[in-house]
């Protein structure tokens, strides 16, 4: 299994200048699960290098096991620190793509050409696609061959509206991730605040929040060993 996991190089939120970046329990607990499965793993940025991390996530108490694990291993720390620049990935060569989240998604994945286009590759081959949290931002701006948004029409979950208003990040994000799915015609879905909560629609896996990553990370392994 060769999979290729797409990254934020965002470090800010906007002009505000407060830090944001990827939310780390969302990539190291599906990340652990694909490794210990024997999957090869890509790890690319709009940037490349090294990935910011959001310090609300860093910071988060108590440490999920998947963070203390990542805080251990050097391997997978190295990997993060050096991401491979999105302008050089060919898709073609991977059997899955994952778009872990954190606030950072939200501004330079969104419009970013490339990533776009890599999206539209995965579903125009079927092959496996996940997003989590926010991360499902570098949806938004995909179609399909005749011009309609790729959601339309697809059963998904992201970080709830009601999620981000009580993480007070309604009035920071350019944009309330849940309104602009569901006007791009998406069949939004979403389960209890801070719960876990994955939705699959054919080979697009997508969750809910931090607390979804270790069961959206379980759910792409299975669709790919299907």
């Amino acid at each position: 299994m060769r999979i290729l996991i797409v990254l934020t190089s965002q470090a800010v939120m906007g002009e505000t200048l407060r830090p944001t970046g990827l939310w780390i329990e969302e990539f190291a607990a599906p990340y652990f699960v694909l490794r210990d499965a024997g999957a090869e793993i890509t790890l690319a940025s709009p940037k490349g290098g090294a990935v910011p991390t959001d310090p609300t996530g860093d910071a988060w108490t108590p440490v999920p096991s998947s963070v203390a694990r990542f805080r251990s291993d050097p391997a997978a720390q190295a990997a993060l620190a050096e991401t491979i620049p999105l302008a050089r990935i060919d898709a073609t060569g991977f059997d899955a793509i994952f778009y872990p989240g954190g606030l950072g998604p939200m501004w330079d994945l969104v419009e970013n050409t490339r990533s776009i286009a890599l999206i539209e590759q995965a579903f125009s081959r079927k092959i496996p696609i996940a997003f989590i949290c926010h991360g499902q931002a570098a949806l938004t701006a995909a179609r399909m061959p005749d011009g309609r948004p790729l959601v339309a029409g697809r059963t998904l979950t992201a970080f709830s509206r009601v999620e981000d208003e009580a993480a007070g990040l309604a009035t920071l994000a350019p944009f309330i991730l849940e309104d602009r799915l569901r006007a791009l015609g998406a069949d939004y879905r979403c389960g209890p605040p801070h719960a876990p909560f994955v939705v699959r629609d054919g080979p697009l896996i997508t969750g809910q929040n931090p607390a979804s990553s270790q069961m959206l990370g379980e759910a792409l392994l299975a669709l790919l060993k299907a």
